[in-house]
């Protein structure tokens, strides 16, 4: 039988913008208990007035605070009784030189991507194992291979597809499934928040945002890989042939890698 997401719970972190968005919605028509929480109390209200009607639970939070995410994972668990499904979607990213970076910066974007995936996993933990449910991390393609003036990013990526792999083999024969995607660029405001070397958001989106895959299009791939509770999903072409060069031509994906993120000498993506 297809799997079904009538009646479950699902958390999801960052459900105000981009991915974690989209997936909200898209979870919501399809009959999902939603609880989602973000750091922007008005972006909740208004995704509440976006949704009168339905199961939406929202939480105040920020992730890379322990005590924050024990508040969202209790109170969801105590408005709907469980968590079927965590889908730890919240991240930020940066865009600096390693050179010139101040070591703030990579540890907000630490503590956000891959703290902020530990803690919310860890609580919600036990009702996972109780309901046979389902983990997933939002990850990155630099995940896989390491990105010029993302080096924080690329880190907390890696260390969350490490951390993901180690539970999902651990908790093989409980029948949970835990599951880390892997996006390309997607349309988000993800890179406008990203932090400068001062720690600070940068403010603009050093991409073309307009030849990037939507995030709806995005979550609807995650949705589909959930219900087929799959292992990993690497997604756009780019993304694919990128996992793919670096893992059997590294040399070759470093040159290719340089040339796409500098010109002259200079980061211009």
């Amino acid at each position: 039988m297809p799997y079904s997401f009538t009646d479950k719970v699902v958390a999801i972190t960052g459900g105000t913008d981009g991915i974690g968005k989209a997936l909200v919605e898209a979870l919501i028509k399809r009959g999902a208990k939603i609880a989602t929480c973000g750091r922007n109390p008005d972006k909740l209200y208004n995704l509440q007035v976006q949704n009168v009607g339905k199961f939406l639970h929202t939480v105040v939070a920020d992730v890379s605070r322990e005590e924050d995410c024990k508040r969202f994972i209790d109170s969801t668990i105590n408005t709907f009784g469980g968590i079927d499904i965590l889908i730890n979607n919240a991240g930020i990213s940066m865009r600096a030189l390693v050179k010139d970076t101040d070591l703030t910066t990579l540890k907000k974007v630490m503590d956000v991507n891959f703290w902020g995936t530990v803690y919310c996993t860890k609580f919600a933990l036990n009702e996972i194992i109780k309901t046979n449910g389902i983990i997933v991390g939002v990850s990155s393609i630099a995940g896989y291979r390491g990105l010029p003036g993302r080096s924080g990013y690329s880190a907390s990526k890696h260390a969350v597809n490490g951390w993901l792999e180690a539970l999902r083999t651990e908790l093989l024969d409980t029948g949970v499934n835990v599951m880390w995607v892997c996006p390309g660029f997607t349309t988000s405001n993800i890179r406008n928040a990203a932090l400068n070397h001062e720690a600070k958001p940068q403010g603009e989106s050093p991409m073309d945002e307009d030849k990037m895959m939507s995030a709806d299009k995005c979550a609807a791939y995650i949705v589909k890989a959930i219900e087929k509770r799959k292992r990993t999903l690497v997604l756009t072409f780019t993304g694919k042939q990128t996992v793919f060069m670096n893992k059997f031509f590294p040399k070759w994906a470093d040159k290719l890698v340089r040339k796409h993120f500098f010109k002259n000498g200079e980061l211009v993506k």
